[in-house]
């Protein structure tokens, strides 16, 4: 059985369209309620967060009407990042947490992501159910039964003061100038709040949300801005967050880009060296460059590759009891320390190893040498399904065996948006544009 509403990433899609309309978000509230109050008692709790596209206030209150309509008490945060509502989930003894965002999508689209009450992300199978009642109607409760709603004032608050704690007691921060960019996002007042407390000089960019402009030309998807804020104020570093601040870019002091694998590779060194990472494994997903593998092999640990999406490296990181996973798109995922993935945390994780070895960023941000990747994506309409023509095929197994031994393929559908991407890698840069050329001009002749 097959997803109808949900993704890799839980339920997205452009704002005021399908599934992303008021009465879907309702009937998804009054479904969510359902499942999680199995029991008929009342007192059941669930925690929403958002991030800061105008479509939030729509689908908050739908969200809220639903779960009420179903006996369960809604405790609203406000902005705040994804990871901090998976933190609250469980802090507030929760049974349910919710997040509004559509990470680093553009204003116009949003989405909804659902928390179970251990914090972590729901599975496929208790998507599906929640589907079902979705498609079938919610039963809805007696009026003396009906939820209340209210307001949490210190969520950001409890967030900022968990983020300080994930580094060791007493760590300064002093001396270190920091471009902090927070997309105009979920972020944009923790963010600079935790380095502020911990003793940076904060130069915050991306941090005045109008309802319309997150991610636009700022955050982790357009690090230009901040990679200029930091080579015109002499920063020692720039930390680039996503919509929703649950992936990360580091921006060294000459304004260069480092993606999640270059941060991974170093938290894995780090971690190894201090005996702290489990079983010397990292989980990453296919996505991840074939020298981090290299890299990682050479110092004796492992790479354990998923699918995309974060949740199922944190899957993958929970059966077998593994603590450092990640995404390239610079989602990483630190179970020491949080249920998803979390920008800032981990933005405080790379300023503590320039605190510890007294280096500069562009000396920890080139852990591995790449070899030559290319991504290229193709966006399709609605019914169009370019995957299954014939000459996109062929296409493919022409490609695959030119590679066979010097290079990999990757070809797929996004799970978040209506785009096919294209991702090759291989050390003859001639041979990789001419494949990742002509795949795309096959999946664009199918369209």
């Amino acid at each position: 059985m097959s997803r109808k509403y949900f993704g890799t990433d839980g339920m997205r899609g452009q704002a005021n369209s399908w599934p992303m309309t008021a009465e879907i978000a309702l009937k998804l509230g009054a479904a969510a309620g359902q499942y999680f109050r199995t029991d008929g008692l009342n007192g059941h709790r669930v925690v929403i967060g958002k991030d800061t596209r105008r479509s939030c206030y729509m689908i908050e209150h739908a969200l809220t009407a639903g779960l009420t309509s179903s006996g369960m008490n809604v405790f609203l945060l406000g902005p705040v990042p994804t990871p901090a509502v998976g933190l609250l989930t469980r802090s507030m003894r929760a049974d349910l947490g919710i997040m509004i965002s559509a990470s680093h999508n553009p204003a116009t689209d949003n989405g909804i992501k659902f928390f179970g009450p251990d914090g972590f992300k729901l599975s496929d199978s208790a998507e599906k159910e929640i589907e079902a009642i979705l498609d079938a109607g919610a039963d809805l409760v007696p009026p003396l039964e009906i939820g209340r709603a209210r307001r949490v004032d210190d969520g950001r608050g409890r967030y900022v003061e968990y983020a300080k704690t994930t580094l060791p007691k007493g760590a300064s921060l002093r001396g270190l100038k920091v471009v902090i960019d927070c997309a105009n996002g979920a972020a944009y007042k923790a963010a600079p709040e935790v380095l502020w407390e911990l003793g940076a000089e904060v130069i915050p960019v991306g941090v005045t949300p109008d309802g319309y402009n997150i991610n636009r030309e700022v955050g982790s998807t357009h690090p230009r801005a901040a990679a200029e804020a930091v080579v015109a104020n002499g920063a020692d570093l720039g930390i680039c967050l996503d919509g929703d601040a649950d992936r990360v870019l580091i921006i060294d002091e000459h304004g260069n880009t480092a993606d999640g694998d270059q941060i991974m590779a170093l938290m894995a060194r780090r971690w190894a060296e201090a005996e702290r990472l489990n079983d010397g494994t990292l989980v990453a997903t296919v996505m991840s460059n074939l020298g981090l593998e290299r890299h990682l092999d050479s110092l004796g640990l492992s790479l354990e590759r998923t699918g995309v999406g974060d949740r199922y490296v944190v899957e993958r990181m929970r059966e077998r009891g593994l603590n450092l996973g990640g995404e390239q798109s610079g989602h990483i995922v630190m179970t020491d320390y949080g249920t998803t993935g979390d920008g800032l945390i981990a933005g405080l994780q790379f300023l503590m190893a320039m605190v510890d070895s007294g280096l500069p960023a562009s000396s920890l941000t080139r852990q591995f040498e790449p070899v030559p990747q290319k991504l290229q994506n193709v966006r399709f309409s609605n019914g169009q399904a370019p995957m299954e023509a014939l000459q996109v095929k062929e296409a493919i197994r022409d490609a695959e065996a030119r590679l066979q031994g010097c290079g990999r393929l990757l070809i797929r559908k996004s799970g978040t948006e209506p785009l096919v991407r294209v991702m090759v890698e291989c050390e003859d840069t001639g041979m990789l544009d001419e494949i990742v050329g002509g795949l795309v001009q096959e999946i664009e002749a199918a369209l």
